[in-house]
Protein backbone atom coordinates (compact mmCIF):
# COMPACT_ATOMS: atom_id res chain seq x y z
CA UNK A 1 0.00 0.00 0.00
CA UNK A 2 1.32 3.66 -0.79
CA UNK A 3 1.87 6.01 1.80
CA UNK A 4 -0.98 8.45 -0.05
CA UNK A 5 -3.27 5.73 -0.18
CA UNK A 6 -2.25 4.65 3.68
CA UNK A 7 -3.20 8.29 4.32
CA UNK A 8 -6.31 8.53 2.71
CA UNK A 9 -7.71 5.53 4.64
CA UNK A 10 -7.10 6.58 7.78
CA UNK A 11 -8.60 9.82 6.84
CA UNK A 12 -11.71 8.40 5.79
CA UNK A 13 -11.90 6.16 8.90
CA UNK A 14 -11.60 9.43 11.08
CA UNK A 15 -14.19 10.77 9.28
CA UNK A 16 -16.28 7.42 9.48
CA UNK A 17 -15.17 7.69 13.12
CA UNK A 18 -16.26 11.24 14.15
CA UNK A 19 -19.60 11.26 11.80
CA UNK A 20 -20.16 7.28 14.15
CA UNK A 21 -19.81 8.89 17.43
CA UNK A 22 -22.08 12.13 16.55
CA UNK A 23 -24.43 9.33 15.77
CA UNK A 24 -23.84 7.53 18.69
CA UNK A 25 -23.68 10.30 21.49
CA UNK A 26 -24.52 14.41 22.20
CA UNK A 27 -27.14 16.59 20.65
CA UNK A 28 -27.29 14.63 17.60
CA UNK A 29 -27.88 11.23 19.50
CA UNK A 30 -31.51 11.94 20.97
CA UNK A 31 -34.67 10.56 19.65
CA UNK A 32 -38.34 11.38 20.97
CA UNK A 33 -38.61 8.13 22.80
CA UNK A 34 -35.70 9.03 24.99
CA UNK A 35 -38.32 11.41 26.35
CA UNK A 36 -41.91 9.82 26.45
CA UNK A 37 -42.35 8.93 29.85
CA UNK A 38 -40.96 12.15 31.14
CA UNK A 39 -43.60 15.10 31.88
CA UNK A 40 -44.66 17.69 32.14
CA UNK A 41 -46.60 16.77 28.47
CA UNK A 42 -45.73 19.35 25.82
CA UNK A 43 -49.31 20.03 24.50
CA UNK A 44 -48.45 22.51 21.12
CA UNK A 45 -51.97 23.58 20.89
CA UNK A 46 -51.84 24.97 24.42
CA UNK A 47 -47.90 25.95 24.54
CA UNK A 48 -47.25 27.39 21.11
CA UNK A 49 -50.94 29.28 21.47
CA UNK A 50 -51.80 32.97 22.14
CA UNK A 51 -49.15 35.62 22.62
CA UNK A 52 -45.21 34.41 23.37
CA UNK A 53 -42.25 36.10 24.08
CA UNK A 54 -38.63 34.85 23.06
CA UNK A 55 -35.35 35.69 23.92
CA UNK A 56 -32.47 34.26 22.34
CA UNK A 57 -28.72 33.66 21.05
CA UNK A 58 -27.04 32.10 18.05
CA UNK A 59 -23.52 31.05 18.35
CA UNK A 60 -21.06 30.55 15.15
CA UNK A 61 -18.90 27.41 14.22
CA UNK A 62 -16.47 28.67 16.72
CA UNK A 63 -18.78 28.63 19.80
CA UNK A 64 -19.58 31.90 20.02
CA UNK A 65 -22.09 34.28 20.09
CA UNK A 66 -22.62 35.73 16.58
CA UNK A 67 -25.79 37.55 16.84
CA UNK A 68 -28.53 37.90 19.87
CA UNK A 69 -32.34 38.27 19.55
CA UNK A 70 -35.20 38.91 20.75
CA UNK A 71 -38.88 38.03 19.45
CA UNK A 72 -42.61 38.21 19.71
CA UNK A 73 -45.06 35.28 18.44
CA UNK A 74 -48.81 34.48 18.46
CA UNK A 75 -50.23 31.10 17.63
CA UNK A 76 -52.98 30.25 16.88
CA UNK A 77 -54.95 26.43 16.20
CA UNK A 78 -57.73 25.08 14.66
CA UNK A 79 -58.16 21.96 15.64
CA UNK A 80 -55.00 19.99 14.94
CA UNK A 81 -53.65 22.42 12.53
CA UNK A 82 -52.20 25.73 13.40
CA UNK A 83 -49.55 28.79 13.03
CA UNK A 84 -46.93 30.41 14.85
CA UNK A 85 -46.19 33.89 13.35
CA UNK A 86 -42.88 34.99 14.27
CA UNK A 87 -41.29 39.03 14.34
CA UNK A 88 -37.44 38.69 15.11
CA UNK A 89 -35.32 41.74 16.38
CA UNK A 90 -31.70 40.91 15.67
CA UNK A 91 -29.00 43.18 17.81
CA UNK A 92 -27.61 44.13 14.02
CA UNK A 93 -30.93 46.41 14.11
CA UNK A 94 -32.33 43.79 11.42
CA UNK A 95 -35.86 42.68 12.00
CA UNK A 96 -37.39 39.57 10.05
CA UNK A 97 -41.03 38.16 10.06
CA UNK A 98 -41.49 34.25 9.72
CA UNK A 99 -44.81 32.24 9.70
CA UNK A 100 -44.53 28.57 10.45
CA UNK A 101 -47.83 26.54 9.59
CA UNK A 102 -48.15 23.41 11.60
CA UNK A 103 -50.10 19.64 11.69
CA UNK A 104 -50.19 17.75 14.34
CA UNK A 105 -50.97 14.18 14.61
CA UNK A 106 -53.14 12.24 16.67
CA UNK A 107 -49.70 9.99 16.92
CA UNK A 108 -47.73 12.84 18.02
CA UNK A 109 -46.28 13.48 14.66
CA UNK A 110 -45.40 16.62 13.55
CA UNK A 111 -45.43 18.63 9.73
CA UNK A 112 -44.01 21.96 9.58
CA UNK A 113 -44.14 24.46 6.90
CA UNK A 114 -42.74 27.79 6.34
CA UNK A 115 -41.25 29.83 3.58
CA UNK A 116 -38.08 29.36 4.06
CA UNK A 117 -38.06 25.78 4.77
CA UNK A 118 -37.44 23.33 1.71
CA UNK A 119 -39.32 20.27 1.64
CA UNK A 120 -41.20 21.17 4.80
CA UNK A 121 -39.79 19.56 7.85
CA UNK A 122 -40.84 16.54 10.42
CA UNK A 123 -41.45 15.89 13.51
CA UNK A 124 -42.41 14.48 17.14
CA UNK A 125 -43.91 15.37 20.05
CA UNK A 126 -42.88 13.11 23.05
CA UNK A 127 -43.53 14.14 26.68
CA UNK A 128 -42.16 17.12 27.25
CA UNK A 129 -40.11 17.49 23.99
CA UNK A 130 -40.72 18.60 20.55
CA UNK A 131 -38.47 17.72 17.84
CA UNK A 132 -38.32 19.15 14.24
CA UNK A 133 -36.10 17.94 11.61
CA UNK A 134 -35.82 20.43 8.31
CA UNK A 135 -33.49 22.02 5.79
CA UNK A 136 -33.87 25.68 6.00
CA UNK A 137 -32.41 28.25 2.89
CA UNK A 138 -31.13 31.14 4.50
CA UNK A 139 -31.79 34.68 2.83
CA UNK A 140 -29.41 36.09 -0.21
CA UNK A 141 -27.96 38.26 2.23
CA UNK A 142 -26.54 35.39 4.41
CA UNK A 143 -25.15 33.14 1.49
CA UNK A 144 -28.33 31.67 0.50
CA UNK A 145 -26.96 28.57 1.60
CA UNK A 146 -28.98 25.46 2.82
CA UNK A 147 -28.57 23.64 6.37
CA UNK A 148 -29.71 21.28 7.43
CA UNK A 149 -31.78 21.85 11.12
CA UNK A 150 -32.20 19.81 13.89
CA UNK A 151 -34.63 21.32 16.32
CA UNK A 152 -35.45 20.33 20.00
CA UNK A 153 -37.82 22.58 22.60
CA UNK A 154 -38.13 21.51 25.87
CA UNK A 155 -40.41 22.40 28.16
CA UNK A 156 -39.77 23.47 31.88
CA UNK A 157 -42.26 22.89 34.69
CA UNK A 158 -42.75 26.60 35.07
CA UNK A 159 -44.45 26.37 31.68
CA UNK A 160 -40.72 27.73 29.86
CA UNK A 161 -39.85 26.32 26.69
CA UNK A 162 -35.98 25.67 26.13
CA UNK A 163 -35.38 25.90 22.34
CA UNK A 164 -31.77 24.69 21.10
CA UNK A 165 -31.40 24.39 17.20
CA UNK A 166 -28.33 22.85 15.42
CA UNK A 167 -27.56 23.76 11.69
CA UNK A 168 -24.92 21.74 9.65
CA UNK A 169 -23.40 22.07 5.79
CA UNK A 170 -21.74 19.00 5.07
CA UNK A 171 -22.85 17.22 8.03
CA UNK A 172 -20.75 19.56 10.35
CA UNK A 173 -22.10 22.25 12.36
CA UNK A 174 -22.09 25.78 11.36
CA UNK A 175 -24.08 27.16 13.88
CA UNK A 176 -26.67 27.21 16.91
CA UNK A 177 -29.53 28.51 18.26
CA UNK A 178 -30.68 28.86 22.10
CA UNK A 179 -33.79 30.63 22.71
CA UNK A 180 -36.33 30.78 25.51
CA UNK A 181 -40.10 31.06 24.82
CA UNK A 182 -42.77 31.93 27.38
CA UNK A 183 -46.03 33.44 26.96
CA UNK A 184 -45.96 36.77 26.83
CA UNK A 185 -46.49 38.70 30.12
CA UNK A 186 -49.71 40.92 30.28
CA UNK A 187 -49.36 44.19 31.25
CA UNK A 188 -50.52 45.27 34.56
CA UNK A 189 -53.18 48.42 34.40
CA UNK A 190 -51.78 51.68 35.61
CA UNK A 191 -53.41 53.04 38.76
Amino acid sequence: MTPFLSALLTLLAIIAAYFGLRRMMGFSAQRPADYAALSPRFDVRQHLSGPIECEGVIYGPMGRVTSRFVATMHGTWDGNRGVLREHFSYDSGENQNREWRLTIGNDGKLRAEADDVVGGGTGEVSGPTVYLNYDIKLPASAGGHVLAVQDWMYLTQNGTIINRSQFRKFGFKVAELVATLRPARIAEPAE
